[in-house]
C-alpha cells in the first residue's frame, strides 16, 4: 500500500512539477525583460512607463531602455514618418568616463580679502538689479514673446514666435535665485506648443537659445523638474526631423509645416558652416539625458563629415564660412573666420569632447578637430594690431584665400571674435596645450583693449586695425595716427553695439581659469560703461552708434516717435533687446561676481548662448 501525504509530504511527482514552474517563470522574465529593454510592445500588455515621474539627481548614464514622453493629446514629431529614416544608430560611448584635466583656478588657496568680497556682492547685486529690472519689463510688455522692444515697451517676434527671451532666461533666473518668478516661468513654458506653424525656422537658433535653454534649467533642478525634460525632448524630436534629408545633413532654415505635411526639404547648398556644426552640444546632452540615441547619432553624422574634409579646404584645418550641405561640401568657398556665420562651429569642439569625458571614437575625433583647428587659426587669422601703448594683443581677423591661392587677410575685427579667447583658454586646459592659453589671454586682452580704448568705453559691432607684420611688437607713428579714425582703430565699419555677450564671456572664462582678480575689476568697467548707456526707462537696448557722444534720457514722448517710426534713425538707442541680453551678458557678468564653485568649469560646459550642461558625475 502506498502512502500519499498531500501538499506537505513527498509526491513522486513534484520535483517534475518545480521544473516546469522554474521554467515557466523564466520565460516569462525574460519576455518581460526584452519587452522593457526594446521598443516592441504588445496588445495585451500595458505600454510600460518612460518617462521618470520622479528622481533624486540627474542620471549617471543613459537611461535604458531610452524614455519616452507621455502622450498629452496634442501633436507629435515623432508620429510624423521620416523620408529618410536611419536604420542602425550610432550610441554614445560606455557610461566609463576618463577623468579630465582640471579646468579651473584652485581658488579655496588664497581667501579673499574683506574688502574684496564686500565689492564683489556689491557689484554682483548691481547685475542682478539690471536683469530684474529687464525681466520685469519683459513680463510686462512681452510676455510669452520673442523679444522685448525696449524703448517702445511693445514685443516682437523672431525666432519662431514660442517666448525666446522666456525660455532662454529660465537658467539665469535659477542660478540669480529669483526662485518665485523661476516657477512661473517653467509653468509658461508648460503651455508652449512646438505644432507646425507657417513660419521658416532657423534651426541653429531654435536649437541654441530654445533647447539649450531648456536642457539648462532641467540640469539645473539636478533633474528633478521632468516638465522641462519633456518639453526638451518634443522640441528636439522636432528639431530631429529637420534632419531628415538624403545626406542626413540638416536643414537650417526649414518649415515645420512642410515637415508635417510630408513634403521634402532639401539642406542648403548655400549654407554657413555655423549653422550645419553647432548642434553637437544641445543634442548629446539630449541623448545623454533621454537614452534616445537619434540625436547622437545626427549629430556624429555631421561629425563625421567636418573631420573628413577638414584637411581639405583652402586653409586646412579651418573650414570656410560658405558651405554646401546637399552634397555635402565643405571645401569650395574661400573665406575663412571666427566671426559671423562661423564661431560656434569651432567653439563646440572642445566643449563636446569635454561633455563625452574623453570618451569614444567620437571624442576623439572632437579632439583632433580641435587641435588642427586652433593651430590653424593661430597660424592663419591670429594678428597684432598697432596701438599707441604697443599692448601684446592678438585680434582675430578674417581671410580669403585668392585664385592664385594666397592668403588675404581682412583686419576687420568683430565683437563676435571675442569668444575666441575663452574657448582657447578652455581648450588648453582640457587638451594640455599651455601655449592655447597665453593665445586666449593675448585675444581676450584685445577685446579688453577696445573697450578700454574706444569712445565710450564700449567696443563697436566692427571696425578695421592696422595690423602689425607679425605677433612681434611693431612702431607706431604719426604716419600710422593719421591713418587712423580714432587711436588703434582705423575705422569703425559698424558703430553698433547689441547687447552682445562675447567680450565678457571671454574675461569670466579667463578669471575662472588663472583666478586673476583684476579680470573681476575689468568686467565691473565693462558692466558700468554698458549699463549707463543701453539703460532706457524700463530694460536695456542696443546702441545705434557707441562713438557718438550722447547722454540718453528716454521719455514718453521718445516711445511714442519710435511707435510711429518719426526720426527712429537719429536716436541713441535701437528698439532692440535680443534674447541673449538676458541669458548671455548679464549671466556671464553675474558669475564673474559669483562664488568660483558656483557653476564650475569642472562641473559644467556652456553652450553657445551660455546654457551649462551638467557634465556628469
Amino acid at each position: 500500500m502506498h502512502s500519499r501525504k498531500g501538499s506537505l509530504g513527498y509526491s513522486p511527482y513534484r520535483p517534475r512539477a518545480q521544473t516546469r514552474w522554474l521554467w515557466l517563470a523564466l520565460g516569462i522574465a525574460v519576455s518581460l525583460f526584452l519587452i522593457l529593454r526594446t521598443e516592441v510592445t504588445f496588445w495585451f500588455l500595458p505600454l510600460p512607463s518612460r518617462f521618470p515621474s520622479s528622481q533624486t539627481s540627474c542620471p549617471s548614464s543613459p537611461p535604458s531602455p531610452s524614455l519616452i514622453s507621455p502622450p498629452r493629446g496634442q501633436f507629435s514629431w515623432r508620429n510624423v514618418t521620416q523620408h529618410y529614416p536611419v536604420e542602425t544608430l550610432t550610441a554614445l560611448p560606455a557610461p566609463e568616463r576618463v577623468r579630465l584635466p582640471k579646468v579651473q583656478h584652485e581658488f579655496e588657496d588664497a581667501e579673499a580679502p574683506l574688502y574684496h568680497e564686500l565689492m564683489r556682492k556689491r557689484r554682483q547685486a548691481a547685475v542682478k538689479t539690471t536683469f530684474e529690472r529687464s525681466w520685469k519689463a519683459y513680463k510686462e510688455y512681452a510676455w510669452k514673446k520673442d523679444e522685448l522692444l525696449p524703448v517702445s515697451a511693445g514685443s516682437k517676434t523672431t525666432f519662431g514666435g514660442w517666448g525666446a527671451t522666456l525660455v532662454d532666461s529660465l537658467d539665469t533666473l535659477w542660478i540669480m535665485g529669483l526662485t518665485d518668478e523661476f516657477r512661473e516661468a517653467v509653468q509658461a513654458v508648460t503651455e508652449i506648443d512646438f505644432a507646425p506653424g507657417d513660419r521658416e525656422l532657423n534651426m541653429f537658433e531654435t536649437t541654441i537659445r530654445y533647447l539649450g535653454g531648456l536642457l539648462a534649467a532641467y540640469d539645473l533642478t539636478d533633474c528633478k523638474d521632468n516638465r522641462l525634460l519633456e518639453k526638451a525632448m518634443e522640441l528636439g524630436d522636432m528639431i530631429y526631423m529637420s534632419f531628415d534629408s538624403p545626406n542626413r545633413m540638416p536643414i537650417t532654415r526649414w518649415s515645420a509645416k512642410k515637415a508635417a505635411g510630408g513634403e521634402e526639404q532639401s539642406a542648403a547648398a548655400q549654407g554657413i558652416i555655423a549653422e550645419l556644426a553647432s548642434f553637437s552640444l544641445e543634442f548629446t546632452r539630449l541623448s545623454q539625458l533621454t537614452g534616445d540615441m537619434r540625436y547622437y547619432d545626427a549629430v556624429t553624422r555631421v561629425t563625421a563629415v567636418l573631420s573628413e574634409q577638414q584637411n581639405s579646404t583652402k586653409i586646412p584645418g579651418l573650414w570656410p564660412v560658405g558651405i554646401n550641405a546637399q552634397k555635402p561640401d565643405l571645401t569650395s568657398d574661400n573665406l575663412f573666420s571666427l566671426g559671423t556665420m562661423a564661431d560656434s562651429a569651432y567653439e563646440y569642439l572642445g566643449k563636446t569632447y569635454q561633455l563625452l569625458h574623453n570618451t569614444g571614437a567620437t571624442a576623439s575625433q572632437y579632439a583632433q578637430m580641435y587641435t588642427s583647428a586652433m593651430d590653424a587659426i593661430i597660424s592663419n587669422l591670429l594678428f597684432r594690431p598697432r596701438t599707441p601703448d604697443d599692448a601684446e594683443i592678438l585680434m582675430p581677423a578674417a581671410a580669403r584665400i585668392d585664385t592664385q591661392g594666397k592668403l588675404r587677410s581682412d583686419y576687420t575685427a568683430q565683437h563676435l571674435v571675442c569668444f575666441a579667447g575663452g574657448m582657447l583658454a578652455l581648450g588648453s586646459k582640457l587638451l594640455g596645450n599651455t601655449s592655447h592659453l597665453e593665445y586666449g589671454r593675448k585675444v581676450t586682452e584685445a577685446c579688453i583693449w577696445s573697450y578700454t580704448h574706444a569712445p565710450n568705453g564700449i567696443m563697436p559691432e566692427m571696425f578695421r586695425m592696422t595690423p602689425c607684420p607679425s605677433h612681434a611688437p611693431c612702431v607706431y607713428d604719426d604716419e600710422t595716427s593719421k591713418t587712423q579714425q580714432f587711436p588703434g582703430f582705423e575705422r569703425v565699419t559698424d558703430a553698433r553695439y547689441m547687447l552682445r555677450p562675447e567680450a565678457i564671456e571671454s574675461v569670466f572664462y579667463m578669471y575662472r581659469i588663472t583666478g586673476e582678480r583684476r579680470y573681476q575689476d575689468v568686467a565691473w568697467s565693462m558692466f558700468e560703461a554698458i549699463e549707463k548707456r543701453t539703460r532706457t526707462g524700463i530694460a536695456n537696448a542696443a546702441i545705434r552708434d557707441v562713438t557718438l557722444k550722447v547722454e540718453v534720457t528716454e521719455t514718453e514722448e521718445l516711445k511714442k516717435r519710435v511707435s510711429v517710426g518719426e526720426d527712429e534713425g537719429k536716436l541713441a538707442l535701437a528698439d532692440s533687446m535680443e534674447s541673449f541680453w538676458m541669458a548671455e551678458t548679464l549671466k556671464y557678468f553675474y558669475l564673474i561676481f559669483s562664488e568660483p564653485y558656483v557653476l564650475s568649469l569642472d562641473e559644467w560646459v556652456f553652450n553657445t548662448e551660455a546654457h551649462p550642461f551638467r557634465l556628469g558625475r
